[in-house]
């Protein structure tokens, strides 16, 4: 089950769960739309990999299965990764 993390590791704006706004990568960073198209291109800067919407977990299911509260934030904002 994807984890839901709260906000970008860029630029740590929030990102509940129900955004529509929040992109992640197969590992689950999670990237606001702006810094995923404007500052990462569409890459992860942790893994390489491709940035996709993140699904939205209906609220019924939220309940059950609450979105992380963890926040992650990388040291210094991101950098596109050498390999993307």
């Amino acid at each position: 089950m994807l984890d839901l993390r709260p906000n970008c590791e860029c630029c740590d704006r929030d990102l509940p769960p129900d955004s529509g706004e929040a992109l992640i990568c197969t590992f689950e960073c999670t990237f606001c739309a702006d810094c995923a198209s404007e500052v990462l291109k569409g890459v992860c800067p942790n893994c390489g990999g491709n940035l996709q919407p993140r699904p939205i977990r209906p609220a019924a299911a939220l309940l059950r299965h609450p979105a992380s509260t963890e926040r992650i934030v990388k040291a210094g904002g991101c950098q596109r990764s050498a390999g993307g």
